[in-house]
């Protein structure tokens, strides 16, 4: 079991910068594989980024890649993305994801459906 809990969305104007953390808790952190996911309204939940269990290897969305960042501190338990150069298309719901079935960064990562356990999510509004 995993216990996950989001905090750091919030209003920003356009070009400017959020950083999201997700806590995490219940088990060995270390061993489960990270997501980052986002859902605007209207649309399906869309991949973000992740983050390997050791926190060695990340990837990202196309529409995000050199803007947003994904780190972790297992010391902590926690899990960060540093989003800059915000758009206003970057408005969504932000979710933070365990995968606990899976540790590296082989495949499937894309896939909501991959990850067991989810944060209860939090809001980035970007706008002037």
């Amino acid at each position: 079991q995993v216990q996950l809990v989001e905090s750091g969305g919030g209003l920003v104007q356009p070009g400017g910068s959020l950083r999201l953390s997700c806590a995490a808790s219940g088990r060995t952190f270390s061993t489960v594989r990270m997501g980052w996911f986002r859902q605007a309204p209207g649309k399906e939940r869309e991949f973000v980024a992740a983050i390997s269990g050791s926190g060695a290897y990340t990837s990202y969305a196309d529409s995000v890649k050199g803007r947003f960042a994904i780190s972790r501190d297992n010391a902590k338990n926690t899990v960060s993305l540093q989003m800059n150069s915000l758009k206003p298309e970057d408005t969504a719901v932000y979710y933070c994801a365990a995968d606990a079935a899976r540790r590296g960064l082989s495949g499937g990562y894309t896939n909501p459906s991959q990850f067991d356990y989810w944060g209860q999510g939090t809001q980035v509004t970007v706008s002037s």
